[in-house]
């Protein structure tokens, strides 16, 4: 029989302003940064009004990790140093390993609604690839996978292999599983996970209740104690679950659907020296990093 993951801990994300002005919400980062190894952060651009994303993110440096884009409304316009230019629509994805060090610029525009509508998603890369060539890929609605269950629940395959379909994305050193995970009401859902792996679930509709928990729990991390004192045991939209280990998660919905996006990965147990948009394991690293980009030697790669 497979253990099933308890519940680490829930997390509201909370409003951040990053980039020229960009209003989102940030499920984690800096300050758990530990606890969702190999993840450093993931935010929330869901925004129905222009002012709040239109700035965008213009060109700025990174180094040392992996981004990953999914927008589900509107679009993301894309440039880099490699050279490589697009636009990312409703269910596309832009995964981008800055490996020694890419410099780029993301800027969001809304649908034909002022709706933007997406998430973005910091993956770390281990020392030994901290300076890998930089790549960027571009995966669009129609190249991701779905596949519907016989209790009607629908996956959305970015990266993993799930019930024998692989999504578009591999050859990542991680080894990250990224779904997008929708449960019917009146349904139970067991999703198998690979042990000794990091896994969250961040919600983003409806509600549901997870791993069969209902009650209160305390969780220390970063040296801060965290107690949920929940009184719905449901977990709802703009909130994130860290999972303990195991071996599967169980998804239960009662009188209205969950839609959750669900991400594991290896974690790497390394020290990790961060600043901004850099991702090193040392400090002494990270100093080489932030000298290089303003003396002009940041980019190591030659263009595609």
């Amino acid at each position: 029989m497979r253990i099933t993951r308890k519940i680490k801990l829930v997390v509201k994300s909370v409003p951040t302003i990053e980039g020229a002005g960009v209003h989102l919400k940030r499920a984690f980062g800096f300050r758990e940064v530990k606890a969702f190894d190999p993840f450093l952060l993931l935010d929330d651009f869901r925004s129905d009004n222009p002012r709040y994303f239109l700035k965008g993110f213009p060109w700025h440096p990174h180094r040392g990790i992996e981004t990953i884009t999914y927008v589900l409304n509107g679009s993301v316009e894309h440039g880099d140093s490699m050279g490589n230019q697009g636009i990312i629509g409703p269910g596309d994805v832009q995964w981008m390993t800055a490996g020694s060090g890419i410099i780029h610029q993301e800027m969001p525009k809304g649908d034909e609604k002022g709706r933007m509508g997406g998430f973005q998603l910091w993956a770390n890369l281990p020392a030994v690839y901290k300076m890998m060539d930089p790549r960027y890929r571009e995966v669009k609605s129609g190249q991701i996978p779905e596949i519907t269950r016989d209790n009607g629940v629908k996956i959305r395959i970015i990266s993993g292999r799930i019930h024998g379909t692989q999504g578009p994305i591999s050859d990542v050193v991680t080894d990250p599983t990224y779904l997008d995970v929708t449960v019917p009401a009146q349904t139970e859902y067991t999703h198998a996970t690979k042990p000794g792996h990091t896994v969250l679930a961040y919600v983003i509709e409806g509600q549901a209740l997870f791993c069969q928990q209902k009650d209160p729990f305390s969780y220390e991390i970063e040296g801060t104690n965290y107690f949920d004192m929940k009184r719905d045991p449901f977990i709802a939209n703009e909130e994130l679950i860290l999972f303990d280990t195991g071996e599967q998660i169980i998804v239960s919905t009662e009188d209205q659907p969950v839609r959750f996006l669900l991400m594991s990965g290896h974690p790497l147990g390394e020290p990790i020296a961060w600043h901004g948009p850099i991702v090193m394991n040392t400090q002494e690293e990270l100093q080489v990093a932030f000298e290089e980009f303003q003396n002009g030697t940041f980019i190591k790669h030659t263009k595609v």
